[in-house]
């Protein structure tokens, strides 16, 4: 490749983004807003503090694991 020859970097990005837009807009459901209001509810709903997927279990399975390898290691 010359040292003159120059890739458009600008339009390729802005074509990347013409085609991710309207790809976007081909997926969109037609009640958009009705759909992202349900999502939004279903996300906010409270879960249980033990729930599979909480934080506070990873912490405790982290905490868990950093005590034993203490307990192993001070023995």
């Amino acid at each position: 490749m010359d040292s003159n020859e120059q890739i458009d970097i600008r339009g390729r990005i802005r074509a990347h983004g013409a085609r991710q837009v309207a790809i976007a807009r081909l997926t969109m459901p037609d009640d958009w807003q009705e759909e992202l209001r349900n999502t939004l509810r279903a996300q906010r709903t409270p879960r249980p503090i033990f729930s599979g997927d909480g934080d506070l279990r990873l912490f405790l399975e982290s905490f868990a694991v950093f005590f034993t390898a203490t307990m192993i290691f001070l023995l």
